[in-house]
Parts: C-alpha cells; sequence; structure tokens
C-alpha cells in the first residue's frame, strides 16, 4: 500500500469515527433516565419512553462497538498490518476492505467463524 492509499484510508476511518461521534452526542438525551413522575406523563406514555431509551442505548451499544472496530483498524494502519486476517495472516480482499475499511478478517475466516 502506498502513501496516498494509507492516508486515503486513515482520513476514511477518522471520518466514520468523528460521524459516529457526532450521532451519539445528538442522541445523548434519548438515552436519558425516564421520569418516574406519573402526573405529568401516562403510564402508557412511560412506558413507551422506557422503550425509546432501551433502544436508544442498544444503538449506542453498537456505536461503541462500531467504534472500537474503527480505533483497532488505525491501530493496525499505524502498525503496518492494515489488509492482513488478524486470523490466519493472509491479505484481505481489497474489495472488502473498500465496503468495510474496519474489517478485521478475511471472506474466509468471516465464514469459518459464522
Amino acid at each position: 500500500m502506498n502513501k496516498t492509499e494509507e492516508a486515503d484510508i486513515r482520513k476514511r476511518l477518522v471520518d466514520m469515527r468523528a460521524a459516529l461521534h457526532a450521532a451519539s452526542t445528538d442522541a445523548a438525551g434519548s438515552r436519558a433516565p425516564v421520569e418516574l413522575d406519573q402526573t405529568s406523563v401516562g403510564r402508557l406514555s412511560r412506558i413507551d419512553a422506557m422503550q425509546a431509551q432501551s433502544m436508544a442505548l442498544a444503538t449506542e451499544r453498537r456505536r461503541i462497538i462500531e467504534q472500537a472496530r474503527i480505533d483497532q483498524a488505525l491501530a493496525r494502519l499505524a502498525a503496518g498490518t492494515y489488509g492482513i486476517c488478524v486470523k490466519c495472516d493472509e491479505p484481505i480482499e481489497p474489495r472488502r476492505l473498500t465496503l468495510d475499511p474496519a474489517i478485521a478478517v478475511c471472506l474466509a475466516c468471516a465464514r469459518d467463524h459464522a
């Protein structure tokens, strides 16, 4: 991989991480605890709010996992091992990396894991 390709991949990964951070910041309010005061919110509305909060928390957990994948890809890029499968040490298909630059395993290892 040449320096230009490496810089492009790094920029794409950093942009992905920034987008996740922005989405997390924007959705912070939806993860807040649901008020227990039933005089201001009816019981069913409170249940709906709790369900929405639960979904927001699950989405945030997925964002955290995705951010960790991106950070690991950036670490592999810095170490010079980006594009090499972490399981079998074989090259990851370029098209696979184009679709998901944070991917850590080749297609064969992904199939074996499934």
